[in-house]
């Protein structure tokens, strides 16, 4: 088997490519992993120092935008797994036109490549972001993509694209959509990473608005189990929402990493909000489940682990901090 990983530098997917190369999904253990990645400011060679020296692990830097690339690293491999996107809400308001080159035409380059070198499965990593807000309840994956910023409309076009190239030249094309995840690695502009290095700093963390804000919180080994499942026994053209299923406002979680650290709300600096802030989210994950996933990672558990990560491994979040990136 082989799988080409892009965006494989990132959080969640340097993630998948660890978690694949140390032997965690049964019957992958020989698998042979291209991990191609732009390395842009979220993307980390040192997120992949744990399995660099692995002999199943090759690394291509480039742009999945490049088509020409694609033409020559898509062909041979049975899958690809894609997690190359831009991500971070906030930079898609004061830059919006930066996310459609990776997150729409990128994605396109990379279906027609898959197409073209006859890639037995594409998964692409998508958000539940591309459905909007919710007031009440879960969305199933029969939704309509109602997307609210720059960011999530350049992945409800993604995963558009992705519809197409299934229904018009049958590409096995299998989509998931997933809550906020959090963990190990995860680039220090994200609220639980940005919050915990604060305060391990002594510096106040800024809460957007009231706080209210819900989102549902997901481990990233739970995602990354949760695509693998989805590239093992999920339907070509179908959709797969993963949710963690554990709600918190933004003031909920900030209390729980106040606590962690043993301070007070002399910590919070609240800051206006940002435009367009969706006020919930909140995902059915009963499709998945119904194929064989249940997240396993307790959130107190998850949270515990990431604080602990962070604070053992300061160079890591102290260069990309410094360098303002």
């Amino acid at each position: 088997m082989r799988i080409l990983v892009t965006g494989g530098a990132g959080f969640i997917g340097s993630h998948y490519v660890r978690s694949l190369l140390s032997g965690r999904h049964p019957g992958y253990e020989d698998a042979q992993v291209t991990v191609l990645d732009k390395l842009t400011y979220a993307g980390n060679l040192a997120n992949l120092v744990p399995v660099v020296q692995n002999p199943r692990l090759r690394f291509v830097r480039g742009d999945i935008a490049d088509a020409r690339l694609l033409a020559e690293v898509a062909p041979g491999h049975d899958a690809i797994v894609n997690f190359a996107a831009e991500t971070h809400v906030d930079r898609s308001i004061t830059g919006p036109g930066d996310f459609v080159p990776t997150n729409v035409q990128g994605t396109q380059r990379l279906l027609q490549a898959a197409l073209d070198a006859e890639v037995r499965t594409v998964v692409q990593v998508s958000t539940d972001e591309v459905y909007g807000s919710i007031d009440a309840g879960s969305w199933t994956e029969a939704e309509p993509l109602l997307p609210n910023s720059p960011y999530s409309a350049a992945k409800a076009g993604a995963d558009l694209f992705c519809r197409a190239y299934h229904r018009t030249y049958g590409l096995d094309v299998r989509v998931t959509r997933c809550s906020n995840n959090y963990g190990p690695y995860q680039y220090p502009e994200k609220l639980i990473p940005l919050f915990v290095t604060n305060l391990i700093d002594g510096q106040p963390v800024p809460l957007y608005g009231d706080g209210l804000n819900v989102r549902e919180w997901l481990h990233v080994d739970d995602h990354c189990r949760g695509i693998q499942l989805v590239l093992d026994k999920g339907s070509p053209g179908e959709v797969y929402n993963i949710g963690g299923g554990v709600e918190l406002t933004n003031r909920e979680l900030t209390e729980r990493l106040l606590a962690a650290f043993g301070v007070g709300w002399e910590m919070v600096s609240h800051v206006r909000d940002r435009p367009g802030h969706d006020l919930r989210y909140s995902v059915d994950s009963g499709k998945i489940r119904a194929i064989g996933y249940e997240p396993r990672v307790g959130f107190d558990e998850g949270l515990a682990e990431a604080v602990r990560w962070y604070r053992d491994n300061p160079d890591w979040w102290r260069r990309l901090k410094a360098a303002g990136r």
